[in-house]
């Protein structure tokens, strides 16, 4: 049985050349994300995104909000027919710049394990999901929103 899709909004959020990923831990396995998460009823992709990144990241404090770009990027997570796990999700993907320090980073969400500030040629060896790296080597700033395709990471 195919499950209904779900929305998952997240940010490329760039920092002096590099980019912050939250590391996720899933049945003993690790994984690293784009800040964000997923869409309740009744929200925009905007309202959902800053409402993930305040819970993930701590960075906006009384009610700020990251200007956004975007979306950048959509791409579709569809698990293999074969899979034990049935997943549809399809990321949204917006980008921001971050100015000051990344001193205070911190989540209030208990699936997030920690954070780190990856530079683009650090990407290739990590377990990113979805597995976006060379996208997010080569995209910059004004660049049109793409569509990545369905991609999965088991």
């Amino acid at each position: 049985m195919n499950p209904e899709p779900r929305i998952r909004v997240s940010a490329i959020l760039r920092w002096h050349g590099g980019i912050l990923l939250c590391r996720h831990e899933k049945r003993g396995a690790q994984r690293w994300l784009l800040p964000g998460g997923g869409v309740r009823g009744g929200e925009t992709l905007t309202q959902a995104l800053q409402r993930e990144l305040a819970e993930e990241t701590g960075l906006l404090e009384g009610g700020d909000e990251l200007p956004l770009e975007g979306p950048v990027a959509i791409v579709d997570s569809i698990s293999p027919e074969r899979s034990l796990w049935s997943k549809h999700v399809v990321h949204v993907v917006f980008a921001a710049e971050l100015d000051g320090s990344l001193a205070d980073v911190v989540s209030h969400d208990d699936a997030v394990r920690g954070h780190r500030l990856f530079a683009l040629d650090e990407l290739d060896g990590i377990a990113l999901h979805p597995p976006i790296a060379r996208f997010l080597q080569r995209w910059q700033p004004g660049d049109p929103c793409i569509y990545l395709g369905s991609l999965w990471a088991p």
